[in-house]
C-alpha cells in the first residue's frame, strides 16, 4: 500500500517523532486495525478474519506481507493446512490475490483493501 511520496506506512512509521513511554508488553507490541466490513461480514470463518488480520499486521508492522505459511500457522496456533484453508477463503472471497512464484520460492500476496457493496451498510447498522 501506497501513501506519501509512493512510501509504504511501514515506511512512514518508521519516522516517528513520539515516543511510547511504557514498558507494558501489550501496548509495546502494537494494535493492528481491522475495518468494520471484515468483523461483521457473516460469510467469512472466524479463522479467515483472523488470517486477515495478521496480513495486515505482517505488513504495517513489519512492512513486510506473509513472512511465511509457517509462521502464519504458528501465530494462530493450528497447522499450516489448517491456516492455508483460511487464506483459500481469503482468496475466494477476493480479499487477497496470491502470485505464486515456483516450487521452492515464496508466494507473494496481496490485501485488497476494498469494500464490496453492501458491506458499509452491514459496519453502520452497529
Amino acid at each position: 500500500m501506497e501513501f506519501a511520496n509512493g512510501r509504504s506506512i511501514g515506511e512512514l512509521m518508521k519516522e516517528h517523532n513520539i515516543e511510547l513511554a511504557t514498558l507494558d508488553p501489550a501496548t509495546r507490541g502494537g494494535f493492528t486495525q481491522i475495518p468494520n466490513f471484515i468483523l461483521r461480514d457473516a460469510s467469512l470463518s472466524l479463522g479467515a478474519k483472523v488470517t486477515y488480520s495478521l496480513f495486515l499486521s505482517f505488513f504495517w508492522n513489519n512492512n513486510a506481507i506473509f513472512p511465511g505459511q509457517n509462521r502464519l500457522a504458528e501465530d494462530m496456533g493450528m497447522s499450516t493446512s489448517r491456516a492455508n484453508e483460511y487464506v483459500k477463503e481469503l482468496e475466494a472471497a477476493g480479499l487477497i490475490e496470491i502470485t505464486r512464484r515456483g516450487q521452492g520460492k515464496t508466494n507473494l500476496y496481496k490485501v485488497n483493501y476494498v469494500v464490496k457493496e453492501g458491506w458499509v451498510r452491514k459496519a453502520r447498522k452497529s
